[in-house]
């Protein structure tokens, strides 16, 4: 079942990322734990990474009409960790 999902990442003295995306609750459960790599995305040298943890993702809904109205005018924003997530870390 597809749920939208809030990203909050905290990047110390860096910054923070953010994202609004639609993911399979399977999908995301799978990347928890594992290491993701953003690269400069806060500025030249930046170079941001770390360990997905459960408290950086937050179920926003499940209502699946609410998702299928948000993915149909591609609401999605900001960063989804599972495009970060290193492939033999998947």
């Amino acid at each position: 079942m597809l749920k939208l999902y809030k990203f909050d990442f905290d990047c110390g003295r860096m910054g923070r990322l953010f994202g609004l995306f639609v993911a399979e609750e399977k999908d995301i459960k799978n990347i928890i734990g594992k290491k993701a790599y953003f690269g400069e995305v806060l500025g030249k040298h930046s170079e941001i990474y770390g360990t997905i943890e459960e408290n950086d993702i937050e179920i926003v809904t499940n209502d699946q009409e609410f998702i299928a109205k948000f993915e149909n005018f591609n609401c999605a924003i900001g960063y989804n960790p599972l495009d970060y997530v290193r492939g033999e870390e998947k």
